[in-house]
């Protein structure tokens, strides 16, 4: 698992606008279906990481809780990250790619 990797992999897919963060932004775009995997920083309050468990679960969407919200607010350059979608499958696949 090469989480640097993952975590510039990141940075690039936000910089080309295939990242969407803020919890109503992932919540509308699961909806819609275009999410390819929800990132949720894992120390998250409990009632978010319970909620958008609830949501991948219903849009069968997969969920990844690896990262704390200092290492997601470092790789897009933005404060405060604690929730965000890639809706690209190529970036999800190599996103992926890198956790394995």
């Amino acid at each position: 698992m090469d989480k640097i990797k993952a975590l510039n992999l990141l940075g690039l897919a936000y910089r080309a606008k295939k990242i969407v963060n803020g919890e109503e932004n992932v919540i509308m775009n699961l909806q819609k279906g275009k999410c390819k995997v929800v990132i949720i920083a894992s120390d998250a309050s409990s009632r978010t990481l319970d909620m958008f468990e609830k949501k991948c679960f219903f849009y069968n969407v997969k969920l990844v809780k690896d990262f704390s919200s200092d290492e997601l607010s470092k790789a897009l350059g933005k404060t405060l990250v604690k929730d965000l979608a890639i809706i690209d499958q190529g970036f999800s696949d190599a996103f992926f790619e890198n956790l394995k």
